[in-house]
């Protein structure tokens, strides 16, 4: 046949009956899409179809990539599935092949199939190097050159020879080949339609074969390795009443000692744990518990994978893998393939040679509750301040809830509540699940509100806070779990210089007037800018009484602290420290009035000015000008998530004023990145741990550019002045070093700060309620530059000498504009010819509308996790003036908005 297709349509067969059998078995009529089965016939008047040859159509379809130019024009005869389109199909049809073959070849009444030996042997080593050189249909029958010689006859002659008891009555067929070419060659050995014995494989099929016979290889080599493992895996001596050690902390110099913190267990026979007790831990970790052979292979595989791959999969382990981890030694707890596999074959074993409930008894003496609590005596003292015997159903479930993630347990308080209760009531619908409670009994179960957690001595003062950040960040940013730090007797050397720690509390103990409210809580932080590491940091008046660090736990509103983000912003926007915006006051915006400290009008300042002077109305038009959008993205690389930036916050006229609230230590970062000349580092605490097996891991924070060294050194100039004669002249050292800085104050004084920095560190200075009202600091009033500065500067006088840092000069600015408040002469314009910059406020409404009522912060100080920071409201800046934007200093100003919040967060 002609490429398996039919002449065009309405051509007439020219030899008897072969528009029946056409129109029979050779597919759709002429002129359709799809190409007729193929029939493979010899050439003969009466030939005979092939019945098996019915994949020809394939084989023909990849025949048209290989040759269609082999034959020359005018001898093109086809053999079934080569796949060769004649040039003019109207021309060259299946028709005319047929006749041209009834007139040269005798009539031969039967064939052979086309998978007969005859066939094949027909062919020779000829058809054999025409398949093996690309060409999938088998070629047509004929030599190189184009000829039919012998072999045709030797096929004609196979065909007429061959046994055709089998085969139907033949007639001539449109799609025979012209010169008797062998058909048993084409289709059997090449066409992929033939089913003889001596058809070869495909490589397609050997390919897989050889697949499959390496799979089945490496399955049974893993299977091998398994059993060889297994063998000679032996069960390690267990740890003496499976008490691990504690970790230590150590101050920078990874000598002198912080704190060493204990393991608290107290073991207890499994016939005293109630039997709801048990079941809550079984249905919460492991329901097939007592079912499985001590692992899980889906759990386990993706543990294995979580390995591989350096994800942190949660999950994955058994009872009985957990308990073999934490109560026999030698086990590890490093990641790797090697050390999952040990485990996997120690909890094998232990599952064939001790009992379930042994295996479950040891899990509960040695696993991990939280605060502080291992095994589940300890956890019924910790929480309930009961014997384990004495606990309810409800008070188990909640202690196995615990296990997976104990932190949000050991104070459901605040935003940890409904996640501790969440947790809860699903270890509760999992006992229901076993069968171990009735759906109604579970239903009217109370969530079992816990004691309140105590606290050891040996973390009183500043040692709690130390540890507890170290800890902190050590699973949040590390990768340790709190399980892991408290029982591998880890070296936990911190950032944190002692010198300067004592340096810091003092300088805050002496500053403290006396008379002033307990309620009100300082925070201080200094991060060296080259490395990104805290140096020193005051957490609060002593752990034992306020465990939530105010460094890194608290919060409050930033207020024109805020703003030095904003100038970087201007200046990355290609502003420059001569660009002028209107600073006088007050001034509308979306209906409110905002105004500068006091209701002083500066008239059309320069960016130096605006920020030496803190003059909120010049700072709210520089954000309308360059959009806030931009100031979000200069936070963001600055350390400040956005989400700590809320969409109102961002939208609000006032977001350059500081209307969002920060951590110490976030502000403390804001400035380091400052003193770096533009390139940030998250702050971070510990420097370095080492394990029981003297491995020791070193941590680093890598620097990223948040802005270009020039602004940078432009930014600190605007706030060198700021300390020579602006707001935050109180900060100035008495050894006359450059020093530069911002002040902050918020509405009606609710948060004052003091943020500095020299070129080797930067620190952070703030004071707020608990409560979030406004301050009332006596002798010293509630502004920015005033006992906050006065706290930064007697700690930054020691710690230079502490440290015995040389005085430094900052980089010089692109250009030095003066301070006149009163407009900037032309020769402070870059080039004499800057136009003043500035967005046109609103005019005062005639009408005004109502204020927006906006949501008032919480008061409370939540401990796990950190909720979402401040409100849309900003702060005036003097004590009493109504609204207020975040943003004025020490004599006050202000903007529209509300309150200062203060939310809490997680120490």
């Amino acid at each position: 046949m002609s490429n398996g297709r039919k002449g065009p349509e309405g051509e007439e067969p020219t030899t008897p009956g072969e528009g029946g059998q056409r129109d029979a078995q050779a597919g759709p009529p002429a002129g359709g899409d799809d190409p007729p089965a193929a029939i493979l016939t010899v050439h003969t008047e009466e030939s005979t179809q092939d019945a098996e040859f019915d994949q020809v159509e394939d084989i023909s379809d990849k025949g048209e990539k290989n040759s269609a130019d082999a034959v020359p024009e005018g001898d093109e005869a086809q053999s079934p599935g080569t796949g060769n389109p004649p040039d003019d199909p109207g021309e060259r049809s299946a028709n005319g092949d047929a006749n041209e073959s009834a007139t040269e070849m005798p009539e031969a009444p039967t064939t052979e199939s086309a998978t007969g030996p005859t066939a094949e042997s027909a062919a020779g080593t000829r058809e054999e190097s025409a398949a093996g050189e690309g060409d999938p249909a088998g070629g047509d029958g004929r030599d190189a050159a184009g000829g039919t010689g012998v072999a045709a006859a030797a096929s004609v002659e196979a065909a007429t020879n061959g046994d055709t008891s089998s085969m139907p009555p033949s007639s001539p067929h449109p799609s025979a080949p012209r010169h008797g070419g062998p058909p048993g060659d084409a289709a059997g050995r090449d066409g992929g339609g033939g089913k003889g014995p001596g058809r070869p494989r495909s490589r397609r099929s050997r390919l897989l074969r050889r697949t499959l016979f390496v799979m089945l290889g490496f399955l049974g080599f893993c299977v091998a390795a398994f059993a060889v493992a297994y063998l000679f895996t032996p069960v390690p001596s267990p740890l003496e009443k499976a008490v691990a050690q504690g970790p230590t902390f150590y101050y920078s110099d990874g000598k002198t000692q912080i704190a060493k913190t204990g393991v608290n267990r107290d073991a207890v026979d499994l016939d005293r744990i109630p039997e709801s007790t048990r079941n809550a831990v079984i249905a919460a970790e492991n329901g097939t518990f007592y079912e499985d052979p001590g692992v899980s292979v889906r759990g386990t595989a993706r543990a294995f994978w979580s390995t591989v791959t350096g994800r942190q999969l949660q999950g994955g382990s058994t009872i009985t893998q957990q308990m073999v981890r934490n109560y026999y030694g030698g086990i590890g707890k490093e990641r790797s393939v090697t050390r999952k596999l040990k485990e996997v074959m120690v909890a094998l074993k232990v599952d064939q040679e001790k009992e379930k409930d042994w295996i479950l008894e040891q899990y509960l003496n040695t696993i991990y509750f939280g605060r502080n609590a291992y095994g589940v005596q300890a956890a019924a003292r910790a929480y309930y301040d009961k014997d384990v015997s004495k606990l309810t159903a409800a008070e188990g479930a909640y202690i196995a809830a615990a296990i997976q993630q104990p932190s949000y347990f050991a104070d459901p308080t605040g935003s940890a509540r409904p996640l501790a209760e969440q947790r809860w009531r699903a270890v509760l619908n999992n006992m229901v699940r076993d069968g171990y409670l009735g759906s109604a009994e579970a239903a009217s179960m109370k969530f079992p509100e816990p004691v309140k957690q105590e606290i050891t001595d040996v973390l009183k003062g500043q040692k709690g806070y130390m540890v507890n950040v170290a800890k902190k960040e050590l699973v949040e940013r590390r990768g340790y779990s709190e399980d892991e730090i408290n029982r591998s007797g880890l070296k936990i050397t911190t950032t944190f210089d002692k010198r300067l720690m004592d340096a810091m509390k003092r300088s805050v103990s002496q500053n403290t007037p006396d008379g002033m409210s307990k309620k009100i809580r300082t925070g201080a932080v200094s991060v060296d800018p080259s490395t990104g590491q805290v140096l020193a940091f005051y957490g609060g008046r002593g752990y034992l009484e306020e465990a939530l660090s105010s460094s890194f736990g608290d919060w409050a509103q930033a207020g024109s602290g805020f703003k030095p983000i904003a100038l970087a912003a201007a200046l990355e926007n290609g502003e420059t420290l001569g660009s002028t915006y209107d600073g006088s006051s007050p001034q509308h915006f979306g209906g409110s009035a905002i105004k500068n400290d006091g209701g002083r009008s500066f008239g059309m300042v320069n960016l130096v000015t605006a920020t030496q002077n803190s003059v909120n109305t010049a700072y709210v038009n520089l954000g309308q000008d360059i959009g806030n959008d931009k100031i979000v993205k200069m936070a963001e690389k600055m350390g400040i998530p956005k989400s700590q930036m809320k969409p109102e916050q961002r939208g609000a006229a006032t977001f350059p004023l500081g209307i969002v609230s920060l951590h110490p230590v976030q502000q403390a970062g804001v400035f380091a990145t400052f003193a770096a000349e533009g390139v940030h580092r998250e702050p971070f605490v510990v420097k370095s741990v080492t394990d029981n097996a003297d491995h020791k891991r070193t941590f680093k924070e890598k620097g990223e550019r948040a802005l270009s060294q020039q602004n940078a050194r432009d930014a600190t100039y605007a706030m060198e002045q700021v300390v020579r004669g602006g707001t935050g002249t109180a900060a100035q050292l008495f050894d006359g070093r450059d020093v530069a800085g911002k002040t902050g104050t918020t509405d009606e004084g609710r948060a004052i700060w003091f943020n500095g920095f020299i070129p080797q560190m930067a620190t952070s200075v703030a004071m707020f309620r608990s409560d979030g009202k406004p301050l009332d600091i006596p002798g010293y009033g509630a502004y920015g530059g005033a006992l906050p500065a006065q706290i930064w500067r007697t700690y930054m006088t020691d710690a230079v000498n502490i440290k015995d840092y040389e005085p430094e000069s900052f980089g010089a600015p692109s250009s030095r504009p003066g301070g006149n408040v009163s407009g900037p002469p032309d020769d402070d314009r870059p080039n004499g010819s800057e136009p003043p910059r500035t967005t046109e406020p609103e005019e005062p409404p005639t009408d005004r509308p109502d204020e927006p009522e906006l949501p008032q912060p919480p008061t409370g100080v939540p401990t796990l996790p950190p909720t979402e920071p401040g409100d849309p409201g900003g702060g005036g800046d003097e004590p009493g003036d109504p609204g207020g934007g975040g943003g004025g200093d020490d004599d006050g100003g202000g903007g529209s908005g509300g309150g200062g919040g203060r939310p809490g967060a997680n120490g």
